[in-house]
């Protein structure tokens, strides 16, 4: 697939970095900075175009005449949307992605259609970065909590500690312990390698577990890997730029949400957006302002402004200082596990996030949703199964009959309204969404070819 990027910022870097890891992609990197481009072709094996990413005569450089996706991931909203609105009426490009951080032009309705902006897929990693938050908000004490089919079935990743109810017993006896519930264990870390889990594997204290769960029984199967957590009630946002005035606007109703943002007149403009929401003028790395505000007391300390350095100061500061939980916007994808391994709870990755929503408009097969999980090593998939049995791979088999490429997993299916935990009998059927864990990323191409039918399917 030939996939033209433009813009060589931290997510166009992530995004080509993950695509062309692929050897069935193409992929070339527009940028006005040269510098950046030379770097980035020195690490990648890549095409670059210096010019405007907007400009004709640059797209058509770059091969916009020949390429099956543009994906337009500059920082200028503008310019993302000219690129395509060129794209489409010069090179008629077929599929158009744009990063669209503006919540002015992502609400709107008639904005964006063939006969307006022609832009076929919006990503706001902002948006997704919120999201994101809330739901570990939502589920305190896991790592990360990820939707498949509407939400209607979840990802959950989670550390097991020695108060976990399955630690230091064998996965079978799960169905011992909560029998009226299903979920399915999808894979194991331990020490940063990944187990292959069966009924006999016994869950380790420290392993990093995720399973898949209906959204109703997630905190019953999370009180088997950790003791559960209370509610979250008190949150401290640092920073007030997209992300955090979005998070506060989504939490301010459900819980006590204080914004600390370092810029007077910032901060009297957010608290003009908020309702319930209290903002402080100040330095949330200011030892004496997170004491006056008891921040012993918060449940959790969200940093979010748009200097990592200053989020993992501010991050140890609060836990040093008694945050119950601590998490960090980090842009660097080499400095998460460092994090991590520090005093800071949960490091956010805005590439990682974002990276799933354009994987998903790549892949091969009817894919409709990809999780990366694992800085990129694994993912989670939601795939459509299409075709009769005489055209497709997958439809009409039991699952313990079909031939996944080593490290792949069918961990549940949605059908219709029902949720279907797999089992090695399980048979799929036709339409069904296909939930897949994959360790190996590599072996992506093997697995995109499971959901592709045969040339007869219409």
């Amino acid at each position: 697939m030939k996939i033209l990027i433009l813009g060589a910022g931290q997510v166009g870097a992530s995004a080509a970095y993950h695509l062309s890891r692929e050897e069935t992609n193409e992929v070339t990197v527009v940028d006005k900075r040269a510098d950046v481009l030379r770097e980035l072709q020195d690490r990648l094996d890549i095409r670059t175009v210096v010019g405007h990413a907007a400009y004709p005569e640059v797209l058509e450089r770059a091969g916009a005449n020949d390429v099956d996706i543009i994906v337009a991931l500059t920082d200028t909203d503008e310019t993302n949307m000219i690129a395509c609105q060129v794209a489409y009426t010069m090179f008629h490009t077929p599929t158009k992605i744009a990063r669209i951080r503006s919540a002015e032009y992502m609400n709107s309705k008639q904005l964006f259609s063939q006969d307006a902006i022609p832009i076929d897929v919006r990503i706001s990693p902002e948006q997704l970065v919120c999201e994101y938050i809330e739901q570990l908000i939502l589920y305190p004490g896991a790592s990360q909590v990820l939707d498949f089919a509407d939400g209607r079935i979840r990802l959950v990743g989670v550390r097991a500690d020695r108060d976990g109810l399955l630690v230091g017993q064998r996965i079978a006896t799960l169905k011992e312990h909560i029998p009226n519930s299903e979920a399915r264990i999808a894979a194991i870390y331990r020490n940063g390698k990944p187990v292959v889990p069966d009924g006999d594997t016994v869950i380790q204290e420290n392993d990093e577990v995720f399973f898949i769960s209906d959204r109703k029984d997630i905190r019953v199967f999370m009180s088997e890997m950790r003791r559960l957590e209370d509610p979250v009630r008190r949150v401290v946002i640092a920073g007030g730029g997209n992300i955090g005035v979005r998070l506060a606007l989504a939490l301010e109703h459900t819980n006590q949400v204080k914004i600390i943002e370092r810029d007077p007149e910032r901060a009297r403009n957010i608290s003009e957006q908020l309702n319930k929401a209290i903002v402080l003028v100040g330095d949330a790395a200011d030892e004496e302002l997170l004491l006056e505000e008891n921040i012993d007391s918060v449940d959790v300390f969200c940093a979010l402004t748009n200097s990592e350095e200053a989020n993992i100061l501010s991050s140890m500061l609060a836990k040093q200082l008694g945050a119950h939980k601590v998490m960090a916007l980090i842009n660097r994808v080499s400095y998460v596990d460092l994090v991590e391994a520090s005093s800071i709870d949960i490091a956010i990755s805005p590439q990682q996030i974002t990276i799933g929503s354009l994987l998903a408009h790549v892949r091969r097969g009817d894919v409709v949703k990809v999780h990366s999980l694992r800085r990129g090593a694994a993912e989670a998939i939601e795939a459509i199964a299409h075709g009769s049995p005489e055209e497709s791979k997958v439809v009409g088999r039991a699952i313990g009959n079909i031939d996944l490429p080593k490290g792949a997993s069918i961990v549940a299916l949605v059908r219709g309204n029902q949720v279907i935990i797999a089992h090695h009998d399980t048979v799929v059927e036709r339409d069904d969404h296909v939930i897949l864990f994959l360790t190996d990323r590599r072996k992506i191409e093997s697995l995109e070819k499971l959901f592709q039918v045969g040339v007869s399917f219409v």
